[in-house]
């Protein structure tokens, strides 16, 4: 099922009661249990535009995103979120709401959008981004975007974008996030 390296003293089987391979410790039976890794991120407004940060790193470097990136330990989701656009944007936020979750199974990524205000206009490229801009939609570079959850998160907070009764997003129909 999996192709990745065993620590040494580790066998990959079906521990007692579990129905799914593990990485299970021959000396005392501890069970590596291998897990999605957890995204948070925001689709930013202020004043009719949105902030994208083009990436300054790999993957997918010098395309567009969504300030996002992967949780740390012992931080909630909207913490995370905030945390992730003050580090790509240098922008302060306030999360309004969860937008979307997708689930990314090829890459074993789950990832939470939320809806985000700036709480002031200051913007400025972090260590991670080439450079930010607040777009109007119209300006959006398309064609340039990072990955397939971006552009879904930019048009589903485009039917939303008045609105705070919304139930959260998904994947959209049919779509993986693979980029083919």
């Amino acid at each position: 099922m999996s192709n990745h390296h065993l620590p040494e003293h580790f066998t990959r089987t079906t521990p007692s009661g579990d129905t799914l391979e593990r990485d299970v410790c021959d000396k005392c039976g501890f069970v590596h249990y291998r897990n999605p890794k957890v995204v948070a991120g925001s689709v930013v407004h202020h004043d009719g535009r949105i902030l994208l940060c083009r990436r300054a790193i790999n993957p997918r470097k010098g395309f567009w995103t969504v300030p996002a990136g992967f949780m740390e330990l012992e931080e909630t989701v909207s913490e995370a979120a905030i945390r992730e656009a003050r580090e790509e944007a240098c922008a302060n936020i306030i999360i309004d709401r969860v937008l979307a979750v997708y689930s990314i199974p090829r890459i074993s990524q789950v990832q939470i959008m939320h809806v985000a205000r700036l709480k002031e206009p200051a913007i400025a490229p972090g260590e991670e981004s080439l450079e930010v801009e607040l777009f109007d939609w119209e300006d959006i570079p398309w064609n340039e975007l990072a990955f397939p959850s971006v552009r879904w998160a930019l048009d589903q907070f485009r039917q939303v974008v008045d609105r705070d009764d919304f139930p959260a997003f998904t994947n959209p129909p049919g779509e993986s996030g693979d980029m083919i």
